[in-house]
Parts: structure tokens; sequence; C-alpha cells
């Protein structure tokens, strides 16, 4: 005889992993996830991580957007179910799992946007200090630096400072000593992207 193992909100929800993909979404309602990231975070197949995916689209308390041909999933903020989830999954309960998420590195962070990224300046701004989180070097004509801002925003779940500046601006505002670049450098910083040599060049 096989034994119930299920847990409350499996059970109140119907499937395993239904239910850990809304613990994922509406505890951390301010951040989106790509399938496969999903996949290692809840520990699930992703056949029957992509049907539920499906699931909760078509009612509408999930919502995604692609981003570098990548589909990036998050909490609807609009549904009216959005509150009562939230209230319901808001209890930290595997914080191994939350530690998973939280410990992405820049360089992974950077992959999408590799051939456009230049440079990067990650900083320890603290919550009302003046200045910047993030100084992104490269091209953006075409707005993927701009996009790829916004969903670190997303999966860092807080609002981000963020200014984005040509490799040739930046070289030329370093050169004439520009009193921005002096006080982004003068900043506690706690990462560099520099794979061009532009930023300690």
């Amino acid at each position: 005889m096989s034994k119930e193992n299920n847990s409350p909100t499996e059970k109140l929800f119907g499937s395993k992993t239904r239910a850990k993909l809304l613990r994922l979404f509406f505890e951390n309602p301010e951040k989106s996830f790509y399938v496969r990231e999903m996949t290692r975070v809840i520990d699930e197949q992703i056949n029957s991580v992509r049907r539920e995916l499906l699931n909760l689209e078509s009612i509408g308390v999930i919502k995604n957007e692609t981003f570098d041909n990548k589909v990036y999933y998050s909490a609807n903020s609009k549904h009216p179910f959005t509150r009562p989830l939230v209230d319901i999954f808001s209890k930290k309960i595997d914080t191994s799992r939350d530690k998973d998420i939280k410990e992405t590195t820049w360089e992974e962070y950077c992959r999408p946007v590799k051939h456009y990224l230049k440079g990067l300046i990650v900083t320890n701004r603290l919550p009302g200090q003046e200045g910047i989180d993030l100084l992104i070097i490269g091209n953006d004509r075409t707005k993927k630096l701009t996009h790829w801002a916004e969903i670190v925003e997303k999966k860092q779940g807080k609002p981000i400072n963020y200014v984005i500046m040509s490799p040739d601006d930046f070289s030329y505002r370093r050169s004439v000593h520009d009193r921005f670049i002096k006080e982004v450098l003068e900043m506690e910083i706690s990462e560099i992207i520099d794979p061009e040599k532009i930023i300690k060049g």
C-alpha cells in the first residue's frame, strides 16, 4: 500500500510541481525565472514544469517575457489572486533553495548580453546612499542592455539604479576626469566585469 506524502499545499493545488512553482513565484514575486533555472531550483522534470507553467499562465497568475531568445516567467502582480497567493507562500521553508536562487554570479547574469556588454561595475550602494548600483558599458542602440538591466532588477528583487554608457563615452569621460566616473570608481565596488580592459586599462 502506497503512503500519502503530499504536503497540504500539494493537496490544495493538486500537483506537487504546481505547488512548488507557486511557492517559487509567490515567495519571490519581484523575481523572474527561466525554465531550466526553475527545474534546478524546485528539482522537478522539465516536462512537468512546462506543463504546469502552461496551466498557471492560462489562468493568468503568472506571465512571461522573452529576452535574448530565453523566456522568463514571473508572478503576475495585477492578478486578483496575487495577494492571497503571496500570503499563502510568504514563509520561507526551503532555505537551501532560497540560497540557491541568490547565489547567481554576475558572470552568469551577463551571459545573455556578452556580445553587447563591454564592461560592468557593480557597487555596494546602501539604500538611500547617493550613486548607482550598476554602471553598464556597451552599445545600447537596440535596447538589449536596457532590457537586460530590467531583467536583472527583477531577479534581484529590488529597485536598481543603473546607468548605460557607450565605451567611447566612458573612455572620454574617464580621460577628462569626469566627476560622475570619479565618484563611481570611488564607491565601494563589489564586482567588475571587464572583458576588453576598458575599465582597468
